[in-house]
This record gives structure tokens, C-alpha cells and sequence, in this order.
């Protein structure tokens, strides 16, 4: 009995010009790789990114086809530590192809699967081929925009896949259905091209599970339900931002991937320059958004969890539906939190900082917030004195186990101020109680 084939393989795109709509996208590959061959590369990679089942590990292969390279794939996902990615591209820089391939493209597929604390050196492995490497590098992602894929970003052109419509699926689906020799029904094709949420992978395996062996599809045929897809904050925002009703706005909520605490410094940051055309609307968004914190406060206090739907409403729902809101380009140009990305600069520094509050609190009998109000900024201004600033720091690093700039840092007086006062800052703290 003959295997039978994916149609997801079978019919997977060989030439660029068989991808659908995604010619940005295919401009922006195709110019980059004609940069590569005319040995002036803007960036060694290139990193596609986009939302599962847009297409982005079918057009580095259609790329490759088309151009008569082979493609080295590595998953990302699997080889994951520095020693195995190195141990298994390092070599194949050197070697030539079996096959009369004009060369190779190396792909990192899933590149954003990465642990940078559980995989051992995975991610500054990567960094250091692309800046070795001979040959193009092709890494695809769905949500590299975590900080900690910020070096990795840095060495790439970053190419944005556009998550497909439900027309640009039914073409697919309909042509596939034209090969096989099958009569579908336009309403089986459109349940199965709206249940897919833009995944063309899923499509055709639902498409391939109704329809092999029949003649004719009909939509009592198909069986499929809506799938749950993860969003990441950069597609909550930009539903919300275009929302024009309530409940569409309030229909993120409903995702398994709302993060509604992680939301908050998402729409914070980016509220002024999406509505940056209406004080209005900006004002009216802060206002709803702030209302919304309060009901979250009120929560958190009371443990009154029958508020949380009026918390939702008013954080989506609220900086959706505001006043005078200005028109908004398809794809709103949304930022990156800054707290968040510089609290993921900072992250050691703290873990540092809190130990070390942490073993003053057990050795003083005091409390966190006594030793963090009281005693650290008496150290900070002691390794400030030339008269005691030697040993305070001598006997930090033996007491803590810390090098001199670790302790320097954690302190605030070696260039980085961690404690999150500025340097200027003026208030006056209270008298300690009997001092």
C-alpha cells in the first residue's frame, strides 16, 4: 500500500512566484539574496517573521529552489545548545555540495524556540555563525520581539510575513482541489478557509482529511473547528487599536494567550503614538486605561475576581472606543515597552541587588523594605568614601561571593544605578524609628 503524501508537501510552493500575497515579503528576500551574490550583503541574514502557517519556512525553500541553492535546516527547537549547532554547521561552511548546488542557505527554523537560560550557549552560537558564516542565513521566527533576541535581531533584516486572508486561502484551497480532481462546494471550502484563522497549514490538512478519496466535498463533509491561535502582543494591540465595536475589541480577552498584566505597559507606551493625531482619543484611552487599573487595585485587594470583566472591558474596549480617534493606517506601527526592555536589561543586576538584601535582612533582624529604605543607600554612600569604600567592598565580595563590578553595580556606584532612584532624586526618606 503506496504512503500517502501530504498535500501540505505536495503542494508546497516551489518558485517565489507561487507564494501568495506576500510580495513585500518576496522583494525584500529576493533583494537581499541578489545582494549576497553581488558579495555586498547589508546583513549576512535575514530573519522572516510572522504568525504559524504564513509561510515563511516555504519561502526560504521556494527561494532556494528558484536560485539552485541547497538548504542546511537546522530546527531550532531541537538543536538547541551552542556545541551541537556548532558541531553540526561549522563543518558544512568548509564542504562543497554533493549535488551541483551553486551553494547553500543555511535555515534556522523556529529560531525564537530558544531558551537563552535552559540552552546552553544556543543563542551566542547562532550570533557568532552569522558573523562567520559564507553562506546566507535564513532564520524564521514567530515572536522574536522578547529582549532577549535583541542581539539576534541586530544582525538580521528583519522581513515581516502578512497573515494570510480568507480569500488568499480559498485561492490555495481551490486549486489544490482543482488537481486532485475534486468538485468541491464554495461554502465546504470558505468553513474550512475561516475555521484554518489564517494558517494555511492548517487549511489544507483540514482540506486533506475531508476531501481524499471523494469526488465531490460538500460542506457536510467537513468537520472542523475554530482554532485557538496565539497572538502575541504586537496583534492584541493592533485588534484593539482598529477595533470599531465593543465586542470586538473586548474578543481578545478571550484568547488563551492575553496576558492582561503584561498589557498594561503594552498599550501605556504605545496609546500616544497610535492616537497621536487626537488629544482627544489619547486622553480619553489613558482615562479608561487608568479606570481600568483602579478596578485591578480594587481587585488585588478585595480578592473581588466578579470585577475582572469590567477591569477587561474598560483596558480594551476603553482605549478602543474613544473620541475624535484618528484614522489608522492597516498595520499600526506599535513599539516595544521600554520599562519591560529595561527591566530585562536589568534583571542580574536586581537578582544581585535582592540577595544581597536578602542576607542584610537575616544578618541585621530587619526587615526587606527596612534594609532596602535604610541600610542600602548607607552602603552606597559608604563605597562613595574614600575612607570606607575598600573594605566595604572587600568584604561585600567575600560575604556575597561577587566580583568587584558585580558589587559595584549592585550598589549603583560602578556606572549603573539599579536601585530605581535617580541619582538626583531629592526625597527625603523617613526617620528611622530610634535614629
Amino acid at each position: 500500500m503506496s504512503r500517502k503524501i501530504p498535500w501540505i508537501e505536495k503542494y508546497r510552493p516551489r518558485k517565489l512566484s507561487e507564494v501568495v500575497n506576500q510580495e513585500e515579503a518576496k522583494k525584500a528576500l529576493l533583494d537581499w539574496i541578489n545582494s549576497w551574490e553581488k558579495g555586498k550583503p547589508s546583513r549576512k541574514a535575514v530573519m522572516l517573521v510572522g504568525s504559524p502557517g504564513t509561510g515563511k519556512t516555504t519561502l526560504a525553500y521556494a527561494l532556494a529552489n528558484e536560485k539552485g541553492y541547497e538548504v542546511l535546516e537546522l530546527n531550532a527547537s531541537d538543536v538547541r545548545t551552542g556545541e551541537r549547532i556548532r558541531q553540526i554547521i561549522g563543518g558544512s561552511m568548509k564542504m562543497g555540495s554533493l549535488f551541483g548546488f551553486r551553494g547553500r542557505i543555511i535555515l534556522f527554523d523556529e529560531v525564537d524556540g530558544l531558551n537563552v537560560r535552559e540552552d546552553r550557549g544556543g543563542l551566542a552560537a547562532i550570533v557568532e555563525l552569522i558573523r562567520e558564516s559564507t553562506w546566507p542565513i535564513i532564520m524564521t521566527a514567530n515572536n522574536p520581539w522578547d529582549p532577549k533576541f535583541r542581539e539576534l535581531r541586530d544582525e538580521a533584516e528583519v522581513i515581516q510575513l502578512k497573515p494570510l486572508r480568507e480569500n488568499d486561502i480559498l485561492t490555495i484551497l481551490r486549486r489544490i482541489c482543482n488537481n486532485e480532481g475534486i468538485k468541491c462546494e464554495e461554502d465546504a471550502l470558505k468553513l474550512i478557509a475561516e475555521a484554518s484563522g489564517g494558517d494555511v497549514r492548517a487549511a489544507i490538512n483540514d482540506l486533506q482529511a475531508a476531501a481524499e478519496g471523494k469526488k465531490v466535498l460538500t460542506k457536510d463533509d467537513v468537520t472542523v473547528t475554530e482554532r485557538a491561535h496565539q497572538f502575541d502582543m504586537f496583534k492584541v494591540l493592533d485588534k484593539v487599536f482598529h477595533a470599531r465595536r465593543f465586542d470586538e475589541a473586548r474578543s481578545v480577552t478571550f484568547l488563551p494567550s492575553f496576558d492582561w498584566e503584561n498589557y498594561y505597559p503594552w498599550a501605556l507606551d504605545n496609546i500616544p503614538s497610535v492616537y497621536a493625531k487626537s488629544i482627544e482619543a489619547v486622553s480619553d484611552a489613558f482615562d479608561n486605561l487608568s479606570l481600568s487599573d483602579v478596578v485591578k487595585g480594587r481587585i488585588t485587594k478585595t480578592q473581588e475576581w466578579e470585577l475582572m470583566p469590567y477591569m477587561l472591558e474598560l483596558m480594551t474596549a476603553g482605549v478602543a472606543l474613544v473620541r475624535n480617534k484618528p484614522p489608522l493606517p492597516r498595520f499600526a506601527r506599535l513599539s516595544f515597552p521600554e520599562r519591560i526592555r529595561l527591566m530585562a536589561k536589568t534583571k542580574e543586576i536586581r537578582q544581585l541587588r535582592d540577595a544581597l538584601i536578602n542576607r542584610l535582612r537575616v544578618e541585621l533582624h530587619v526587615s526587606s523594605s527596612e534594609v532596602s529604605l535604610y541600610y542600602i543607600p548607607l552602603l552606597r554612600l559608604m563605597a562613595t568614601s574614600d575612607t570606607f569604600k575598600k573594605k566595604l567592598l572587600e568584604r561585600l565580595m567575600k560575604i556575597m561571593g561577587y566580583s568587584l563590578e558585580s558589587v559595584e553595580k549592585t550598589l549603583g556606584v560602578g556606572g549603573v544605578n539599579t536601585s530605581g532612584e535617580g541619582e538626583g532624586d531629592q526625597r527625603k526618606s523617613p526617620k528611622r524609628p530610634g535614629g
